[in-house]
């Protein structure tokens, strides 16, 4: 990594530090440089805007969060297996406190960054509930569930995860972990699902 990269990624890790406790505008960009350690004609050399840094920032974020879930479509086994692998890092992901963060964050800056805010939703979407639909395809495929249609079946899955995860850190606080393990809350939501879709 170049000394020119390595101060991105240092003004980078400390911008998502800075917006994700002061919001987009409490985040000056001379609090900015100071905290990264470079000076504001640095910092503008590596993104012209704060907006620009924002968006990179938001982007970032959501492309490490939902690798993990992305990883999970190679998992082989049987329905139950895949689906739990698939469960149990969706539910890392929005009991993360770095993706609840990031999720308040763009909720709070729909208005000014829309852009960022259907970039991450649209990211959401294809990436997480992308992987769902592309397992349930398999499994469908090969005998071993049957719905109507897949996204339909990948949206109850989904969101008997995100109610104990995401719904409830976003009601507790970023930190907050519900009390159930999440293997179990994972666990209880596949079986159920395969209760009503397995073969």
């Amino acid at each position: 990594m170049s000394r020119s990269d390595r101060k991105r990624r240092e003004i980078l890790d400390t911008a998502r530090i800075l917006f994700l406790k002061e919001g987009f505008a409490g985040a000056g960009m001379e609090t900015l440089a100071r905290e990264a350690g470079v000076s504001t004609a640095t910092l503008y050399a590596h993104f012209p805007s704060k907006s620009e840094m924002f968006r990179t920032v938001v982007e970032e974020a959501v492309a490490e969060l939902a690798r993990r879930v992305r990883d999970t479509t190679s998992h082989r086994g049987d329905p139950r297996s895949r689906l739990c692998e698939f469960a149990y890092a969706y539910a890392q992901f929005y009991a993360d406190p770095l993706s609840r963060s990031v999720f308040r964050m763009v909720t709070a800056e729909r208005r000014r960054f829309g852009g960022v805010a259907d970039y991450f939703q649209d990211r959401a979407h294809s990436e997480l509930g992308g992987a769902a639909i592309e397992i349930l395809n398999a499994l469908a495929a090969a005998g071993e569930i049957r719905f109507e249609k897949a996204s339909w079946a990948a949206g109850q899955l989904l969101g008997m995860l995100e109610h104990a995860t995401l719904v409830f850190g976003l009601v507790a606080g970023d930190d907050a972990m519900p009390r159930r393990p999440l293997k179990m809350i994972c666990d209880d939501a596949v079986d159920t699902f395969l209760a009503r879709y397995g073969v």
